[in-house]
């Protein structure tokens, strides 16, 4: 006999104790499991200021026990395959779990190995990255002397992504107070065409990379890492019309080889891996093409099963993946679950893609980038009364609101499932 839950979520990340608690404050009585098999749940956002030595990494993190909601069956376990005709999840340890509704909120997973060298070149520790161990980027970071460093990202969506170049602007800055920008060359590779796609804050950024003196490469896709060379290796993804100006950057020791690949030598390299959804996601019936979940972009119901629905980081939505996108989600899933539960249509079809990415540009600066699905700049009227009146515009005060703020919000009201 399989077990059941009225409502099962699958993640115990943001998003789904975000649900749960949620839905708890609406109705106390429904009946909610959380599968999730970690024992410790990490702020994450803050792990960009730990890389730059300005938080403490033990402070990100809580056990998963302390923010599990009061009343929700944790099941600790891991999910391995849906059965969505018959509205059953297989897990690991404890056999199938029937539902009613299905939330799908497990976040996403470092695909490091769809980087030729990467894996390897992160176990020495010739390559660090804040998505995986923000504690070494600040060895890393303490201990260079000079020479190139390289800040990249790869060509899957990935979480939080501004977070590759928070890090650049911070390291930039920490090497000018140090006394060794002179003899460094501060690089930030991207397989974008621009710095950010919302123009006021792509504005401030490339007012930020100048003033740094940063060597910005867009179209620059990082496939292959060699660890032992300390040599990064590029595919240049601009349209063939716009190859034909690639030059090798005699600074870095670029050279060209082949059809439009650049090799560059680094001396520092820090780089977010590839990102994918989890594998149990990926083979299921649940997911797109591209192998994320499959929900509208709206009501972030499935596309195919009315009774499951998808947030965070796992679903296929046009838009950043990051906490603050989260925050808007939740109370759309929930106001639909709830819908549904009363033998009503789902109604709330209210997410418009916000998202948000807290662009740190340097110690004790930040701007804020609040957008939506078109790409628009949506900034919250919430921050005058911060008395910042520009949000697009790097300010002390923003910094502010990401270093103490935010996590306090985040551990105290959204976890909760209070209004933020």
């Amino acid at each position: 006999m399989s077990k059941y839950q009225e409502i099962l979520i699958i993640g115990g990340g943001t998003a789904g104790i975000m649900t749960a608690a949620q839905l708890l404050k609406k109705d106390k009585n429904l009946k909610i499991g959380i599968i999730e098999p970690a024992n410790t749940h990490y702020y994450q956002p803050a792990w960009t200021l730990v890389g730059a030595g300005t938080y403490d990494y033990k402070k990100t993190a809580r056990p998963m026990a302390e923010v599990m909601p009061n009343g929700v069956n944790w099941i600790k376990d891991y999910a391995m395959s849906f059965d969505p005709e018959n509205n059953v999840v297989t897990t690991k340890s404890s056999g199938d779990i029937a539902y009613d509704y299905l939330v799908v909120a497990p976040g996403l997973v470092m695909e490091p190995s769809m980087i030729e060298g990467l894996v390897e070149a992160l176990d020495k520790g010739v390559v660090c990255s804040n998505y995986t161990d923000p504690e070494h980027t600040w060895e890393v970071l303490k201990n260079f002397k000079g020479g190139n460093a390289v800040f990249t990202q790869p060509t899957t969506p990935i979480k939080c992504g501004g977070a590759p170049q928070k890090i650049a602007y911070l390291a930039a800055d920490y090497f000018k107070k140090n006394g060794i920008a002179n003899k460094t060359n501060v690089v930030f590779a991207t397989p974008g065409s621009a710095i950010f796609g919302v123009k006021p804050i792509r504005d401030t950024l490339m007012k930020v990379i100048d003033r740094y003196g940063i060597h910005f490469k867009p179209f620059y896709a990082p496939f292959k890492i060699d660890a032992d060379k300390k040599i990064i290796y590029f595919r240049h993804t601009a349209t063939n019309e716009n190859q034909c100006v690639i030059t090798e950057d005699k600074t870095l020791g670029e050279s060209l080889s082949g059809e439009a690949i650049i090799e560059m030598p680094f001396d520092m390299l820090h780089i977010a891996p590839p990102q994918a959804a989890p594998k149990f996601i990926r083979e299921s019936s649940l997911v797109n093409e591209a192998g994320w979940l499959n929900v509208d972009h709206h009501s972030l119901q499935h596309n195919e099963y009315n009774n499951i629905f998808g947030l965070g980081d796992v679903a296929a939505l046009p838009t950043a993946k990051t906490g603050a996108a989260i925050r808007k989600q939740v109370p759309v899933v929930v106001d639909n679950i709830l819908s549904l539960k009363k033998h009503q249509e789902t109604k709330n079809k209210s997410y418009q893609g916000y998202s948000s990415c807290p662009l740190v540009t340097g110690y004790g600066k930040m701007t804020l980038a609040e957008f939506d699905y078109k790409g628009d700049f949506t900034p919250d009227p919430k921050l005058k009364r911060m008395l910042i009146f520009n949000s697009a515009k790097e300010h002390w005060r923003l910094w502010m609101l990401k270093k103490f703020m935010l996590p306090y919000l985040y551990w105290n009201k959204m976890l909760k499932g209070k209004n933020v």
